[in-house]
């Protein structure tokens, strides 16, 4: 018998991202429409909605003005965005900065319309707008265990225990976790979502498609000089300081003389001793950044996995009792480096099948018609148009792989299109041997511009209560000093951006040791692990980053 108690949904949802707040919302107006009531709960494992939130942010509007046509005019929005004024595309060498005509680019990436923001905030607002509907939230609550029927449909999931000491024992404040049972479930994790790994590997998800890939995003907030600041400008750049990698950064000025800047580095990278951290603070010190820079105050931190795959990427979605939405599917935009509209748009189509379903007085079999109506719907459109974007530059290089790209894009965007679809490695299968990487000299932070990785978390609010089970799992704990350290150098040690790797001497032998306390829950140790010998789980509710207007 479980000690846990449960509680009963038509649906849940677990993660108050875009995607899943724009799918409750949309349950509720459905229910609202039709006259019936529907209950729908959200599990968010931060601290607060928003609070693990973190993108560029360039945000499409489209998807919102389906959802919530009246958002503009709505005084309650805190979203400080600002209409997206000027767009720039520099192409770097390590001294100069050459912009890319914009008349070259294909229409479809131009971002008039569009406006720069805080999808944290963006969250927090759809939250209370999910709230007014009769939506219940749960933040602080991370889904750690997805729960199932006999038949071996989706139950529901229960939410991690609470609790529990480092080795495993039950602390004086111990409390079980609760099942939460629905009708459907849909897992809205974002990128490289725990369950959503565990999903896919049952259900074989993956089978029909391509693997996903990704990037490792990492952003930094600057307060800087007003006389600087030009609201609404956006600029993109690509080329140094990546070499072998393919990757780039971006400026978005904002509101309130705040520029959200970062830094984008696609994991399929060959050389283990690259570290996107450091990328990101040579980069910084690009003489047209620097300039921009100085004299301003950096304020937040933080970085996430991006998934990058694309259409041949998107994986099965609908499953019994359960679907994919948003991130944990995959529907990333990489040129547009835009995601968030179509995550929304995604969960409102599954909302529309799942309240079908209940209509219909269905449970836990598979939504049909979710997936067909997505793959119809102007996500494909969207996607399919830059399905060769991210493949061709990754096996192709930064130049040829560039004018690939562009040939392509160009070729749809004029109705003709070339006729394949390239294919992905895993990331994790990329990485050289040390002896055959060159070494890379990163330079040393100058506190100015370019800081370290601690003083970067101090600045990302992360915390965890240090007495409790390392989310960081290690299937062998002897493949780190057996494969990684010889073989790759340890690089664990440089692609984690928030120093959670480190390999220490113990009784004269390396050891690796895990500060999860570091965590910022990007990710990219799972995915990027040369062994797959990284498992991220959750950590106890409220844990990680708590991200202010990323």
């Amino acid at each position: 018998m479980s000690e846990r108690e449960s509680m009963e949904y038509d649906v849940v949802i677990v993660g108050a991202g875009p995607a899943g707040l724009s799918a409750a919302i949309r349950l509720k107006q459905l229910a609202s429409e039709a006259g019936r009531e529907l209950s729908v709960c959200i599990l968010e494992k931060g601290s607060e909605v928003g609070a693990h939130i973190l993108s560029g942010a360039v945000i499409d509007p489209k998807s919102l003005d389906e959802l919530l046509p009246d958002w503009r005019t709505d005084d309650s929005c805190l979203l400080n965005r600002v209409p997206v004024t000027s767009n720039h595309h520099w192409v770097l060498t390590k001294k100069k900065a050459f912009n890319f005509p914009h008349l070259m680019m294909p229409s479809f990436l131009d971002n008039k319309g569009m406006f720069t923001g805080s999808l944290g905030n963006l969250c927090r607002w759809l939250a209370g707008k999910a709230e007014e509907l009769g939506v219940e939230i749960f933040p602080g609550f991370p889904a750690a265990e997805v729960l199932y029927h006999d038949d071996g449909s989706v139950k529901g999931v229960a939410t991690g225990d609470m609790g529990i000491a480092r080795d495993g024992s039950h602390r004086g404040d111990y409390q079980p976790g609760m099942e939460l049972h629905a009708r459907y479930t849909f897992f809205a994790e974002g990128a490289r979502g725990s369950l959503t790994k565990q999903l896919k590997k049952r259900f074989d998800l993956e089978a029909n498609c391509q693997p996903q890939v990704y990037g490792i995003g990492i952003k930094e907030l600057w307060d800087i000089d007003p006389a600087k600041h030009e609201p609404g400008k956006v600029v993109h750049t690509q080329g140094w300081p990546l070499d072998d990698a393919w990757g780039g950064g971006w400026i978005y000025h904002q509101a309130n003389n705040q520029v959200s800047i970062g830094f984008v580095v696609a994991l399929s990278y060959k050389n283990p001793h690259l570290s996107p951290f450091d990328e990101m603070q040579r980069w910084k010190q690009h003489p047209e950044i620097r300039s921009l820079l100085e004299g301003g105050r950096r304020v937040s931190y933080g970085a996430r996995a991006i998934n990058e795959g694309g259409w041949q990427s998107i994986p099965q979605l609908a499953f019994p009792g359960g679907a994919l939405i948003g991130c944990s599917a995959g529907f990333v935009n990489v040129p547009r480096i835009k995601g968030t509209h179509t995550a929304m748009k995604s969960g409102m189509l599954a909302a529309e099948a799942a309240f079908e379903a209940v209509t219909a007085d269905r449970r836990n079999d598979v939504l049909e018609s979710y997936e067909p109506t997505l793959r119809k719907s102007w996500i494909a459109d969207e996607l399919i148009k830059v399905r060769n974007v991210e493949p061709a530059v990754s096996k192709l290089g930064n130049t040829i792989g560039t004018l690939f790209a562009g040939t392509d894009m160009w070729m749809r965007q004029l109705g003709i299109g070339l006729p394949f679809t390239m294919k992905h490695v895993p990331d994790h299968t990329t990485l050289w041997r040390r002896d055959i990487a060159p070494a890379i000299d990163y330079p040393k932070p100058d506190g100015v511009i370019s800081f370290d990785k601690l003083s970067s978390v101090f600045l990302s609010n992360t915390n965890h209560e240090e007495d409790q089970p390392i989310h960081l799992q290690l299937k062998d704990p002897a493949i780190p000093t057996r494969v990684n350290l010889p073989e790759y150098d340890g690089p664990e040690q440089r692609y984690c951006p928030a120093g959670v790797y480190e390999y220490v001497l113990e009784g004269g032998s390396p050891r690796l040791q895990i500060n999860a306390q570091n965590c910022v829950h990007c990710k990219t140790c799972d995915i990027k692990d040369p062994c797959q010998n990284i498992n991220w789980v959750t950590p106890e509710g409220g844990g990680g980053p708590n991200y202010p207007n990323m």
